[in-house]
């Protein structure tokens, strides 16, 4: 699940299944390179009589397999190995079957009758350990016969029989929804919740929570929070995490029974577990928002979250840097549960600059009148240390400073001058940076301190400080003497400068001209002239044009515009957006809460494609799935998408959005129809339907008038623009042949290579492949695999007769031999002039051993 708790698996490792008994494979003559013959030694020492040969054959073909050796033709020596009553080595045998299951599926089939037979096994740790493998066995054959033996231990007298067969069940969903629900083991999952060992309690709520992700079957209600937080104090800190998760998804009926809640899984905040620790904060913020605001419980309650919040920060640094990355969360949210502990955020001199970094954060945002002073004495520290990042931070932590306490602006200020007195290059210019915003927030109050800042002019060299210092001339031009002269030295390289310079030079010369036009009369001119003469970037040139035109045509409308004057600036300019912090504190101890965006910005779609184009059956919000809100009944998502998903991008893209109804957008007089959701792939792959092409407006030569004639820029004449015409859709093969002359620009996908050749019906080479389309031509990529115990080399590639005529125009002679379990992949330029024939097309591949 994307919801791990990523900080308890910093500081405890969940249960190993084989530990032990890799652990106890450590000689390393089990790991000595391939010998001659080496397979059919292995395979008569799996057939001995003797019980140690054989247990020490099952070793040797597990440490071939774990150095990625091909052992798969050993398959049913090894499964003969699972009649015995040793453990270890049924263990081993489960291992090996695990992994070439999937490869072997046919040959799978024949363990079956074995994994029944130890699923009735006397041994519960055999019992487990059969029901656990035909769970991790991912084959479909087998998926039938595992119904009965999963639910016998579902109903297992051993608890560790029960917990096991509950994680069964979310694997054999993953495999297998419909029979999952045929079979009636959601309901079997329900009624572990009610189970007397705590344990099974908490693996049953993680498989269905796990199940939820994909459709919920099942919601918690009051009766089931009762049975959870009585297993709560009971069970392991994992099984604790996976309840509190569920809890977090639990809307409480009325106030009372969200203080009961809170009450009972407060003591889980003095855990040892920083996982169990944060899973717990998320509940209680939760809670808290659903609570009345002025309620003397809230009071109580957040003086609890601030003390294992602290301790946190003692712990490695990795677990500091994600615990860092939630607090950051909750100051956002709720400040005044952390307001009194600012110097647990003081930053040491051994802390890796990661944790520096998110400190800094958390001191801004806790910053205010009563702590100010300690706040700057420690920021002009940390911009005298060598780390150059975290000196340019601090620099504009001070800034920041000023902005959001006005109080302590006129320190912050001074503070930023000692700085500049060092003469230390990127301590100046981060301090010019922070300047201009505190000129943009306290205005006409601190310009006595320009004169400072244009003595270090010259040794300005990063285009955002460069920008600063313009935009400073600029605004004081009328207050600076030789502020035409400073301009001027700037516009002598202004072809080499930044984008962002440039546009700014641009209205710092305007700004000059409007204010002091005598001495800016020429300046101006030629800066406009390097703008939209001389340059070819768009933005550059657009805002050089509507500057020209609002002077030539009238200069007092062009003050309004440009002298205007300005909004002030926030104080806190990076902060979450609102929706997006709700949904993040929803997943505080995730990942979510560490990258700082919702599980759909980052969880690969591929794991269910096109899943969340459909609102009607999708959480947007990414809370946990066992959510009992009226919204989620309905089917309603009840928060709004922040940041959309991969998927919903490229369905809005291809028009498959199915609730979207057909759109018209106006442009240049005509209208472009927008396409339905089954016409989307349609115009995709040329299948079909008509798409009207805008003509582009033509310019006329003559055009009566010219606002640059005031300043001597004549109107160029226009050129006619041709319209040009689409032609029409032919249709998908046309597409992928080249007939439209519009497939090269419109279809850019390129399918997935597939599986054209598996390695256990070609002695080993395995082939996957796909078409693509280049410039024009057709191309064949392919991946072979060599699953041998030998090498692969000259390699040759052969169609046979096709509807299509394509053949094969190269061979892939270059390639160089294939070494065992290596890949190399090339591409081959393919023809149509072959014969035509078969509605199939055929790939012969062959190699010379």
């Amino acid at each position: 699940m994307f919801s791990a708790q990523v900080i308890g698996a910093l500081s405890v490792n969940p249960e190993k299944w084989f530990d032990k008994t890799i652990r106890n494979m450590t000689d390393s003559k089990y790991f000595t390179t391939t010998k001659k013959g080496e397979i059919f030694e292995l395979k008569t020492e799996l057939n001995s009589e003797k019980k140690e040969k054989k247990k020490e054959a099952v070793k040797k073909v597990i440490a071939s397999m774990t150095v990625g050796k091909d052992v798969s033709a050993l398959f049913p020596d090894v499964v003969n190995c699972m009649q015995t009553d040793n453990v270890e080595l049924k263990k081993l045998v489960y291992l090996y079957l695990m992994n070439y299951a999937k490869s072997q599926p046919d040959l799978a089939i024949m363990a079956v009758n074995t994994f029944v037979k130890d699923c009735e096994d006397p041994n519960p740790l055999i019992r487990a350990l059969a029901v656990r493998t035909m769970g991790c066995i991912r084959v479909e054959k087998i998926t039938e016969y595992l119904c009965d033996p999963l639910r016998k231990c579902m109903k297992d007298e051993d608890p560790y029989v029960r917990k096991t067969a509950a994680v069964c069940v979310a694997k054999l969903h993953d495999m297998n929804p419909a029979l999952v629900k045929d079979q009636g083991f959601v309901e079997l999952l329900n009624d572990l919740l009610s189970d007397a060992n705590p344990m099974v309690v908490a693996n049953a709520v993680a498989a269905l929570t796990e199940i939820n992700e994909q459709k919920t079957v099942i919601e918690v209600n009051s009766q089931m929070v009762n049975k959870l937080l009585t297993a709560l104090n009971e069970c392991t800190e994992w099984g604790q995490v996976f309840i509190l998760d569920a809890l977090a998804g639990y809307t409480p009926r009325d106030d009372r029974e969200a203080q009961n809640i809170c009450e009972r899984i407060s003591p889980r905040l003095a855990h040892a577990n920083a996982a169990v620790v944060l899973s717990t904060v998320k509940v209680l913020m939760k809670l808290i928002d659903i609570m009345p605001a002025d309620s003397e419980f809230i009071t109580q309650l957040t003086k609890k979250l601030a003390p294992p919040m602290v301790t946190l920060l003692s712990a490695e640094p990795e677990i500091q840097y994600v615990a860092l990355r939630n607090i950051n969360l909750i100051v956002q949210k709720r400040p005044d549960i952390l307001k009194q502990e600012m110097k647990v955020f003081f930053v040491k001199y051994n802390d890796p600059i990661y944790v520096k970094m998110e400190k800094l954060d958390i001191m801004i945002r806790l910053a205010q009148q009563s702590n100010i002073s300690q706040v700057l004495s420690e920021l002009k520290e940390y911009a005298t240390e060598v780390d150059v990042d975290f000196v340019r931070k601090s620099v504009r932590a001070i800034g920041r400073c000023a902005i959001k306490v006005e109080a302590s602006s006129e320190r912050c200020v001074q503070t930023l001058l000692e700085l500049i007195q060092t003469k230390v290059n990127y301590v100046v210019q981060e301090a010019v940076v922070v300047i201009k915003d505190i000129f943009r927030k306290y205005p006409n109050r601190y310009e006595s301190i320009i004169s400072a800042l244009c003595e270090n002019l010259d040794t300005l060299d990063e285009p955002e400080a460069r920008a600063s210092m313009i935009w400073i001339i600029g605004e004081y031009a009328e207050r600076i003497d030789n502020a035409d002269e400073l301009l001027e030295s700037f516009v002598e390289g202004f072809h080499d400068e930044n984008t962002q310079v440039q546009l700014q030079l641009l209205t710092a010369v305007v700004k000059l001209f409007l204010k002091r036009p005598g001495v800016a009369q020429a300046l101006v001119q030629r800066v406009l002239s390097l703008a939209t003469q001389d340059s070819d970037n768009p933005d550059l040139r657009d805002r050089g044009f509507i500057y020209w035109r609002l002077l030539s045509a009238d200069p007092a409308a062009a003050k309004n515009v440009v002298l205007t004057e300005k909004p002030l600036i926030s104080e806190e300019t990076d902060l979450l957006e609102p929706s997006l912090l709700e949904q993040l504190v929803c997943h505080i101890g995730t990942l979510a809460s560490v990258y700082h965006k919702p599980p759909s910005a980052f969880i690969d779609p591929a794991k269910a494609p096109l899943r969340q184009i459909n609102p009607t059956t999708t959480n947007t919000n990414g809370a946990n799935l066992l959510d009992t809100s009226s919204s989620s009944r309905n089917g309603t998502s009840s928060a709004p998408t922040v940041i959309p998903s991969q998927d919903q991008v490229i369905a809005d893209l291809l028009s498959l959005d199915l609730n979207a109804p057909a759109t018209t957008a106006a442009f240049g007089g005509n209208t472009m129809s927008g396409t339905t959701s089954s016409g989307g792939l349609d115009d995709l792959l040329g299948l079909g339907g008509d798409v009207s092409v805008p003509s582009v407006p033509v310019q006329s030569a003559h055009n009566p008038f010219d606002p640059l004639a005031g300043l001597g820029l004549g109107n160029p004449a226009a050129a006619q623009i041709p319209s040009q015409q689409q032609p029409a859709a032919i249709g998908g093969l046309a597409e992928i042949f080249g007939t439209n002359a519009l497939s090269t620009n419109t279809l850019n996908y390129n399918y997935p290579k597939e599986l054209l050749l598996d390695a256990s019906k070609a002695m080993g080479m395995q082939v996957e492949g796909t078409f693509i389309r280049k410039s024009g031509r057709i191309y064949m990529e392919l991946t072979i695999t060599n699953k041998a115990m030998q090498a692969m080399s000259n390699f040759a590639v052969q169609f046979n007769k096709n509807s299509f005529g394509l053949v094969p125009a190269e061979q892939p002679n270059s390639l160089a031999p294939l070494l065992p379990n290596q890949s190399q992949n090339f591409t081959i330029a393919c023809d149509t002039t072959g014969p035509v024939q078969s509605v199939f097309i055929y790939s012969f591949i062959q190699n010379k051993k």
